[in-house]
């Protein structure tokens, strides 16, 4: 793949690093930076918070000066999904059509749990309509593109399209988003950053629009494995032990059956490339025919029927207010019977227990996060086509590890100057902590390329 031109970020953006090393930053100075990039960034936020922002960024600059020792995250930016809820206001979750509801009694965990951090939350970020895609694009809204191409307007990923960008463009330290296909994962993958899908039952859901209550995840995506793990404390409320785990002899199952089907060249030779280098670092990677997977698809689907009953009575009248692709994903969830769901539960149950006993002998699973490189915007706004083939596959990996109930971490591993490409490294449920240390010992070994 050619080289990328030199990237868009505006020379504003003033975050250049992990959040621990901007320790000894001033914090006012810094959030007064991002508010004015973010004021000029193009699609990427659906509401700013200045005044309390600014307010969190002075406390722990006054804080610090007076030799308190803080949260690392206190009067640092971050953005929140449009998913979740501020006290006091109408969440939107990426549509018109609830311009109209009650606003929020109270903050949701997730927003609440950050503020208890002395976050500076800037502000919430656009995402796809009700979370349901995986692409990004909103036509209420419009559609960020994604930063990592400056010649040509690609898709970030989706549902937390916003998110994605917020911390690829330098606006935030770290964005809050939601998971039920990759929505954290996905967006993560296209836009060159870290993000951590944890355990779901970990993180409350409390507050946030559901999509599918069987599979929505709340968690983050950041710059690095680090700042992950950081920001699932706060998010979770439980300090994980990560272990310090050598790559030599980590032993990596990378499945034969699905994943690995029409990879773009571009993520075939990059994630190639990755597991030479982490096999040449001493990581065992076995080969794992997992027929299993083959049954996924025809399992997962609770989405739908679960988004119909949360929707059905706005959609009954007011469904010219959504976006036609949405409402189109939802419908289907009509006509899907109590017995037919409760069967996908059941054969769910004895999916995961198959998994869990495949993945046994192996510290995690390793595999392409998405098979793709970002498309173009246009191409999928002109095209229905074209838009729900890309959908199906950006979804196809990372829907894998919700419906197994597990945790996921996407790592970039393009090299410098091409397109992003996710490396995924995914474990069963409340497998968290050791696969976070999986994760920081693959990491040291792709960015030291």
């Amino acid at each position: 793949m050619k080289p990328l031109p030199p990237s868009p970020l505006s020379p504003l953006s003033p975050i250049t690093g992990t959040i621990s090393s901007l320790v000894a930053t001033a914090r006012r100075p810094l959030l007064e930076a991002c508010l004015a990039a973010a004021q000029d960034s193009d699609a990427v936020f659906t509401r700013l918070y200045p005044d309390s922002a600014r307010a969190a960024a002075q406390h722990a600059d006054a804080m610090h000066a007076a030799g308190v020792t803080l949260s690392p995250l206190a009067g640092l930016p971050v953005s929140i999904k449009d998913l979740f809820d501020v006290a006091g206001e109408t969440t939107l979750a990426g549509s018109i059509v609830l311009r109209g509801a009650a606003a929020a009694s109270a903050d949701a965990p997730a927003v609440a749990r950050l503020r208890a951090a002395g976050a500076a939350i800037l502000g919430k970020t656009n995402m796809t309509e009700f979370a349901f895609s995986g692409v990004g694009i909103n036509p209420h809204y419009g559609t960020p593109p994604n930063p990592a191409d400056s010649a040509v307007a690609r898709i970030p990923g989706g549902s937390s399209s916003g998110s994605a960008v917020s911390v690829a463009a330098d606006y935030c330290v770290a964005a809050v988003g939601s998971d039920t296909g990759g929505s954290i994962r996905i967006p993560a993958a296209l836009c060159g950053l870290v993000g951590f899908k944890s355990t779901a039952r970990r993180v409350p859901t409390a507050g946030a629009v559901p999509l599918s209550t069987t599979l929505d995840t709340v968690c983050a995506m950041t710059r690095s494995v680090e700042d992950c793990i950081l920001l699932d404390r706060i998010l979770s409320g439980q300090g994980l032990a990560i272990p310090a785990l050598p790559l030599a002899g980590l032993r990596l199952a990378l499945p034969q059956a699905v994943v690995l089907d029409a990879l773009d060249p571009h993520v075939a030779a990059s994630f190639a490339a990755a597991l030479s280098r982490l096999s040449a670092a001493g990581a065992r990677i076995v080969e794992l025919p997992l027929s299993l997977l083959h049954e996924a698809a025809s399992i997962n689907r609770f989405s739908p029927p679960e988004a119909y009953a949360w929707h059905r009575a706005l959609l009954a009248a007011h469904e010219d207010q959504y976006d036609r692709r949405v409402a189109r994903r939802i419908r289907p969830g009509a006509s899907m019977t109590a017995a037919d769901y409760l069967d996908c539960q059941q054969r769910r149950r004895d999916w995961i227990a198959g998994m869990e006993a495949a993945l046994a002998p192996f510290d995690a699973l390793i595999l392409p996060t998405v098979p793709l490189v970002a498309p173009p915007i246009a191409e999928l706004e002109a095209s229905d086509e074209a838009f729900f083939k890309a959908n199906g596959l950006l979804l196809r990996n990372p829907s894998i590890i919700n419906l197994l109930d597990g945790c996921a971490i996407s790592l970039p591993c393009h090299a410098a100057g091409t397109l992003p490409v996710g490396l995924m490294l995914a474990a069963p449920a409340l497998a968290d902590s050791h696969l976070l240390g999986v994760a920081r010992a693959v990491s040291a070994v792709l960015c030291s390329q």
